[in-house]
């Protein structure tokens, strides 16, 4: 457990320290028999140096090298983007090291969920149909569908922002200059009596509009059908409508293949129309929708029974990221990730760029050397390509992360990879491919939050644990992805899209075992319908498919 402190060193072989509340220059630090004063003012998450450092000197966090000192550094002295830069480690093909920190699950062996459970042996946390369009020409016939049936059907969320348009225009009507508009008390939004569901089964309807399947390179769009076969395929999906132009490059025959390298006795609903062959909108649009309600029908039939825990496959996602992510948030999903696994599970950690600087100690914990050589070739391709591109993973911080103590990609990596806890890696996967074997899952994708998640959920994640310490709304159109703050003052700020506070961790009033279980337990009931997470609430229905090479 942290202790309620001011500073902390997160590893032994650290030689910078991690402010936990904003510290002025002058204080007094007291760490391990050294007395020294701090030479500038530290923020919290920010880092300031335990030794002096001089140019050329390594920068250590986490045990491992994030960073090089490009000044000197004195002691105390605050470390940050004007007196460091990127640098992180060479890996190679080295030794198994597959012991690890294997909790104790015995509060979750022999727990179950309620969920759907499919023909394949899967299992969902949510019932939902999916309408897809092939290409982006399709995008508003989706539009289209989704008026007709969203509302009429009973999906359509309750709040509404309608009545303070209505009192807006009315003071606009009345003469108002623009600024009593700006300083009037306008009543905000408010909550409608939303139609009863047609169908009590079916958690709804999602369209996933995209802007990819034709224009680009023949790969991106079979990457795409890929991604669209594991939507298709997904526990979480009853069935789904597809939407064809006809000349496109993401052919209806190329999506089927996909379909079936996932589920070679796919048996679920599909509806596939091609508006070429059938010739007006109107006949395209009639046939959806008639196609499209039979389907619902047969959809509803399915109801949530029992299901092991084995059956869960988590996404461990990070947004937003600050400086305490890796040392509360993270290392509380690394816990989680740990308990599933012992007791049968599956996760899936991506965000390949967030990974860089830890290529060694991910690559050693593959149970073999096949899957650690598979890791380590797509790290070095990915960074080559983004280099070609003018960039690299040394470029992945946003401008918030830097902001808020990220200040090099190998210190964002460090905290990032803390998600994935200590389970040897049973797999690593290549965008879109499907996880299929229990156990800790790599899966290359960028660091992007929602092209990231969008990707895992594409590779079977039932459920997103997305960690923050910034604040974002990102959700997913079929998965429950539940939010947690790295930071007290996070969720107290953005109760409305932050489901659980981390910040405990950082305070000293919670362990990060005893966070993890606190997690977990919240995920069984979210698994089981029992609770919406805030991105549900708020219809968080985020859908980018990757366009390879393009984004870090």
């Amino acid at each position: 457990m942290i202790q309620p402190n001011s500073y902390l060193r997160i590893h032994k072989d650290d030689n910078v320290l991690v402010a936990l509340r904003d510290l002025d220059a002058g204080t007094e630090i007291a760490f391990e028999g050294r007395n020294f004063k701090l030479a500038d003012k530290v923020a919290a998450k920010h880092k300031f140096a335990l030794i002096s450092l001089e140019p050329g000197d390594d920068i250590l966090m986490y045990g491992v090298l994030v960073g090089k000192a490009t000044q000197h550094i004195p002691v105390g002295g605050l470390v940050s983007t004007a007196n460091i830069h990127h640098a992180s480690s060479a890996f190679h093909l080295g030794q198994r090291k597959l012991d690890w920190a294997k909790p104790d699950a015995s509060k979750f062996e022999g727990r179950s969920f309620q969920g759907y459970h499919r023909a394949d042996g899967s299992v969902g946390t949510a019932n939902y149909w999916l309408v897809i369009p092939l290409v982006f020409c399709e995008n508003r016939n989706i539009q289209v569908m989704k008026e007709a049936l969203v509302d009429k059907l009973g999906y359509k969320k309750a709040r509404s922002y309608e009545n303070e348009v209505d009192e807006l225009m009315s003071l606009y009507r009345a003469g108002k200059t623009t600024q009593e508009i700006l300083s009037a008390d306008v009543q905000t939004s408010t909550v409608k009596t939303p139609n009863k569901r047609l169908f009590e089964h079916i958690d709804g309807i999602k369209f996933l509009t995209h802007d990819l399947g034709c224009g680009g390179t023949q790969q991106d769009s079979i990457a795409l059908c890929g991604l669209l076969a594991g939507y298709i395929t997904h526990p979480n999906v009853a069935g789904a409508t597809v939407l064809s132009l006809g000349c496109q490059h993401a052919q209806g025959h190329i999506l089927k293949a996909e379909i079936a390298k996932r589920d070679p006795e796919f048996s679920k609903p599909l509806v596939v129309l091609e508006q070429q062959q059938l010739g007006t909108e109107k006949n395209l649009l009639q046939q959806a929708l008639k196609q499209t309600f039979a389907g619902l029908i047969e959809a509803n039939k399915n109801e949530r029974k029992p299901a092991p825990l084995s059956k869960l496959c988590i996404g461990l996602e990070c947004g937003g990221s600050d400086g305490f992510s890796g040392i509360s948030a993270n290392p509380a999903l690394g816990y989680v990730s740990d308990l599933l696994v012992s007791i049968g599970g599956s996760v899936i950690l991506s965000e390949f760029p967030e990974l860089c600087g830890v290529e060694q100690e991910l690559s050693d914990r593959c149970v073999d050397e096949q899957t650690a050589q598979r890791f380590m070739d797509l790290m070095i391709t990915y960074n080559k390509r983004a280099e070609e591109g003018g960039s690299g993973f040394y470029a992945n911080p946003s401008f918030g992360n830097i902001k808020d103590g990220l200040i090099t990609d190998a210190i964002k990596s460090a905290g990032a990879a803390k998600k994935g806890g200590t389970s040897p890696v049973t797999a690593v996967l290549d965008y879109p491919e499907k996880a299929t074997k229990p156990g800790l899952n790599l899966l290359c994708t960028p660091g992007s939050d929602v092209e990231s998640t969008t990707a895992e959920v594409g590779s079977g994640a039932n459920i997103v644990l997305f960690t923050t310490g910034l604040g974002t709304p990102t959700g997913n159109p079929i998965a429950p992805v539940i939010k947690l703050s790295t930071n007290t003052a996070l969720y107290k700020r953005m109760p409305d899209i932050i489901d659980i506070n981390c910040g405990t961790i950082i305070e000293g009033t919670e362990s990060i075992p005893e966070a993890g279980e606190r997690i977990l337990e919240y995920v069984i009931n979210v698994a089981s319908g029992y609770e919406q997470p805030k991105a549900v609430l708020l219809e968080q229905d985020d859908f980018i498919p990757w366009k390879r090479g393009v984004s870090l």
